[in-house]
């Protein structure tokens, strides 16, 4: 069996790389001198990198900084791929494909942050529920 570090066991991380995967041959496509390019690149690779360097951190504020870097990085991909669109770089279903990835990024990424925040959470109630009639008199 191939020894894993912690961080190559969660689904966030492999989802990141899965991300950097799917980009990588439309980074190769684009000309060299569009700055949406750079950055993709940049921030396809960050959410990866800082998934990994959170993980390993032992605090739970510095974990989360990190994760909440890579969340961060996660949604940039996410507007370079809109720029990319805009640009008529990218088409729109292609751009889509690459959303979805991010997103299930995002929300794990989301969870982990949730998990290591410390923050205590009620659950949601429907608005005006449990209104309290004539609470003023």
């Amino acid at each position: 069996m191939t020894p894993q570090f912690d961080h190559e066991k969660l689904r966030a991380y492999q989802e990141a790389l899965r991300f950097v995967g799917w980009v990588g041959p439309i980074i190769e496509k684009l000309p060299a001198k569009l700055a949406a390019r750079d950055q993709l690149d940049r921030a396809s690779t960050s959410i990866a990198l800082n998934i990994a360097e959170g993980n390993g951190k032992r605090s739970h504020p510095d974990r989360c900084r990190y994760l909440d870097i890579a969340r961060g990085s996660a949604v940039e991909c996410t507007a370079c791929l809109d720029v990319l669109v805009a640009r008529n770089t990218l088409s729109a279903e292609e751009a889509a494909q690459g959303k979805i990835i991010l997103l299930g990024a995002v929300s794990l990424i989301a969870g982990l942050i949730a998990r290591f925040s410390g923050e205590i959470r009620e659950d949601g109630a429907a608005y005006g529920s449990g209104l309290v009639e004539k609470e003023n008199e």
